[in-house]
């Protein structure tokens, strides 16, 4: 019996290092979806700020003797219709996805963020007006709302930008709303209010910090969403114009010689299917590590 008990208690003994270590490295780490989708997305960022650097060639310098030529030593992924170099007109591409993306969700993040922390906070009126304005954004199918602002502003990154940004509002006010609905319950803004703190001190103080968990997982998935709609509408001719190489307008140009050049097509194919599987890959770790229901 006095064996047995010695025999367990340098197991736990054994173990309790492991435990410990486990315990020392961040939960986000500890999570392969997470760290999976993390480096696919921090090799796309890195691509795109060394992209002078990586890039062989100017994304715009045309080798007019050298149309069309497959891959190669010279140019890693071959060359497009107007002889220039597919890899780093694909690098530069990535800068253009990026910006665009970070930009219009940071808009979203910042309008919805707002009128959701009121819609939260100040219920009633405030509330059903919020809401019907997202619920009536909500109604539009995505690309089409997109298009729809071009039409209007015209086409061009910056328009493609404020379009975006228009269509991740109502998510952001739906998300904040409803983690700032959880939080005002606590009782610790109950007592903020009772203090006589201002409306601005308590939702941008209290509320916003504490809602940060669910906004943090929605913002890599908007960013993901976001890069496919920047490329669905430079492939239709809306956003990024010539000769700026933008994965949506590579697509385009690339699909009319898919049988003869398939390289001009596919590589901007798989680093818009890569960049947004990396977000949301990145999203779904963080939820599983940030959501307190996915941890029972």
């Amino acid at each position: 019996m006095s064996q047995t008990r010695a025999a367990s208690s340098l197991a736990l003994d054994a173990s309790a290092p492991t435990s410990r270590k486990r315990r020392r490295v961040p939960r986000v780490l500890q999570n392969k979806m997470a760290v999976t989708g993390g480096l696919i997305v921090l090799l796309m960022t890195l691509a795109a700020i060394f992209a002078p650097l990586l890039a062989p060639h100017s994304p715009y310098q045309q080798f007019t003797t050298d149309q069309l030529v497959g891959p190669n030593a010279t140019y890693p992924l071959g060359t497009d219709e107007l002889g220039r170099d597919v890899f780093s007109r694909l690098l530069f591409g990535a800068r253009i996805s990026i910006q665009v993306a970070a930009i219009s969700v940071s808009i979203s993040l910042i309008v919805g963020g707002v009128l959701g922390l009121l819609a939260a906070y100040k219920g009633g009126a405030w509330d059903m007006v919020i809401m019907r304005f997202a619920d009536i954004i909500f109604a539009f199918p995505s690309i089409l709302l997109a298009i729809a602002v071009l039409a209007v502003l015209g086409p061009s990154l910056a328009n493609v930008m404020v379009a975006i940004g228009i269509i991740f509002i109502p998510i952001f006010i739906r998300v904040t709303r409803a983690a700032g609905l959880v939080i005002m319950q606590e009782q610790y803004v109950e007592a903020i209010k009772s203090s006589g703190a201002g409306t601005a001190r308590i939702m941008f103080r209290h509320v916003l910090p504490n809602a940060m968990a669910p906004l943090l997982i929605q913002i890599t998935l908007a960013i993901s969403y976001a890069i496919l709609i920047e490329a669905s509408l430079s492939f239709l001719g809306l956003g990024a114009q010539p000769p700026e190489p933008s994965w949506g307008s590579m697509l385009s140009t690339g699909r009319g010689f898919m049988m003869f050049a398939p390289w001009t097509a596919f590589a901007p194919g798989m680093a818009i299917f890569l960049a947004v599987l990396g977000f949301n890959i990145l999203g779904d770790g963080l939820r599983d590590v940030l959501d307190p229901r996915m941890r029972r």
